[in-house]
C-alpha cells in the first residue's frame, strides 16, 4: 500500500556521523569521484506540483553513488591493511565501486558474491580488476563465507553500509546538491541498508535552517520502516529495486535514522516502473529501480510533497537492458499507447479482413495476431483472437474498442497487473 509511511521519533541528538566527518571525506575523495550535476525538471516539477532537482549520480564511472563511501573507506585504511587486501559480500554497486578504486589505488580486492548472481554483474566487477568468489545460494551465505575468508587470510572487510566512514563518504552527495541547489528544503532519499540517507541526513540536519529528510523504501521491503515503526510487515519478494531490497538494516545507520530522519514511504512496484520509465522518456537518462525511487514516492504521495523545493538522488544507472526494456513496454501498455484487444470471431472465411479492416479505420497499427482455436470454452466454430496493437494514447484505444462493439465484436482489454 503505497500510502504508508513511517514517522521516527528522534531519541537521541547524538549521532556517530558529524558534518565534519562528510566534508574531510569530500576533502579526501576530491578528484576522485565525478561531481555529478543537480539539474531542475521542470517537466516532472509541473507533473508532481513541487520543484524537482535530480542528483544523476547514474553518471559515476560505475554508475552509482556507491563510489563515494568505498573510496573514503578505502584512503583510510593504514598501510597494512592495503596491502593484504579488502573484502566484501555484495552482487550490486558496492562490488564495483569497491572493485574500481580498490585496483586503482593498488589495493587487491576480492568479491564474494552468491552463485545465482548473474553473469553480467560477475564480469563487471572482474572486469574493474577485483578477484571474485562465486559462493553460496544467497547472500547470507556469500557473506558468511566473505567473513571466513576475512579471518582466515587477513582481508578488511568493507561493508556496504553500516560503517562510519561509509556513510561520511555517502553525505558528499548532499554537499554538492546544497550548493548546487541552496533553496532545498527537502530530500527524499531512498533507503536499503541505510548508508545513502545517514550520510545526506547528517548534513541536512547540520545546517541552519530546516531541511526535511525524507527516505522511501520499497513496499516488498520495508525493513528500516518497520525498524523505526515497530511494525511487522513482510518483507521479501522480487521487486524492480533490488539495489535496495535489504532484509535486515545496519544497526549504525538505523541509529542515525532514528535520530534524523524525519519520515520514511512506501513506494509499490508500479509506482517504480512508472518512475524508470519517466526518468527515461523525460530526462533521456537511465536508472535503476533503486534510482527511482525518489521519483516514486514524489508520484504517489504527491500531497505530502506539494509545494516543496526537493532533491532526489538518481543513486544508480546499473539496469539488466531486457529489464528495462520490459519496463518501458508496460508503461506503455498502462498508457495506452500498447494493447492486447482479445476478440472473439466466427471461424469462417473474411473473418480475419473484417475486423483488421476497423483497425485501418480507426488508425490502429497492428503489431501482433493470435488465433485460438483449439484450447477456448468457445464452440468449434468459433475462435479467439488476441490482436497485439499500437495507439495514440488511451483515448485512441477506447476509440477503437468502441469501433470494435459498434459492429457487434466481443472484445476485451487484456490488463496488465
Amino acid at each position: 500500500m503505497s500510502t504508508q509511511s513511517a514517522s521516527p521519533a528522534p531519541v537521541s541528538t547524538h549521532v556517530p556521523v558529524t558534518l565534519d566527518d562528510v566534508l574531510a571525506a569530500r576533502a579526501r575523495i576530491a578528484g576522485s569521484v565525478v561531481r555529478t550535476p543537480t539539474l531542475v525538471s521542470k517537466t516532472l516539477s509541473a507533473m508532481v506540483g513541487a520543484t524537482v532537482y535530480l542528483k544523476f549520480e547514474n553518471l559515476q564511472f560505475t554508475a552509482a553513488y556507491k563510489e563515494r563511501g568505498a573510496l573514503n573507506t578505502l584512503l583510510q585504511l593504514p598501510v597494512e591493511q592495503r596491502e593484504k587486501g579488502v573484502i566484501a559480500a555484495s552482487a550490486g554497486n558496492h562490488a564495483q565501486g569497491l572493485a574500481y578504486h580498490g585496483i586503482r589505488l593498488g589495493i587487491p580486492v576480492t568479491i564474494v558474491m552468491p552463485r545465482p548472481t548473474p553473469t553480467v554483474k560477475v564480469m563487471q566487477t572482474e572486469g574493474h580488476g577485483a578477484t571474485v568468489i562465486l559462493e553460496g545460494e544467497t547472500f547470507d551465505e556469500a557473506y558468511a563465507h566473505a567473513r571466513a575468508l576475512e579471518a582466515s587470510n587477513g582481508y578488511t572487510f568493507v561493508h556496504p553500509f553500516d560503517d562510519p566512514r561509509i556513510v561520511a563518504g555517502q553525505g558528499t552527495m548532499a554537499l554538492e546538491m546544497l550548493e548546487d541547489a541552496p533553496g532545498l528544503d527537502t530530500f527524499v532519499v531512498p533507503i536499503g541498508g541505510g548508508g545513502l540517507i545517514s550520510g545526506i541526513a547528517s548534513v541536512a540536519k547540520a545546517q541552519p535552517r530546516p531541511i526535511e529528510v525524507i527516505g522511501v523504501q520499497a513496499e516488498l521491503y520495508p525493513s528500516m520502516y518497520n525498524r523505526m515503526r515497530g511494525s511487522d510487515l513482510p518483507i521479501g519478494g522480487d521487486t524492480l529495486a533490488e539495489g535496495i531490497a535489504v532484509k535486515e538494516p545496519g544497526g549504525l545507520t538505523a541509529r542515525i535514522v532514528r535520530a534524523l530522519v524525519d519520515d520514511i514511504v512506501l513506494v509499490s512496484e508500479r509506482n517504480l516502473e512508472e518512475s524508470v520509465s519517466l526518468l527515461l522518456q523525460i530526462e533521456k537518462t537511465v536508472v535503476e529501480g533503486a534510482g527511482a525511487a525518489g521519483l516514486a514516492a514524489l508520484l504517489a504521495h504527491r500531497e505530502r510533497f506539494a509545494g516543496r523545493h526537493i532533491g532526489i538522488v538518481l543513486c544508480g544507472g546499473n539496469i539488466d537492458t531486457r529489464l528495462l526494456a520490459n519496463v518501458l513496454l508496460r508503461n506503455l501498455a498502462r498508457s495506452g499507447r500498447l494493447a492486447r484487444l482479445r476478440i472473439r470471431l466466427q471461424d469462417r472465411p473474411g473473418a480475419l479482413f473484417q475486423v483488421s479492416r476497423i483497425f485501418d479505420q480507426v488508425g490502429v497499427n497492428i503489431l501482433e495476431l493470435y488465433h485460438q482455436r483449439i484450447f477456448t470454452t468457445l464452440p468449434v466454430k468459433g475462435l479467439t483472437l488476441d490482436v497485439e496493437c499500437e495507439t495514440r494514447d488511451r483515448a485512441h484505444l477506447d476509440r477503437l474498442i468502441g469501433a470494435l462493439r459498434d459492429s457487434h465484436y466481443e472484445v476485451s482489454l487484456v490488463e496488465l497487473a
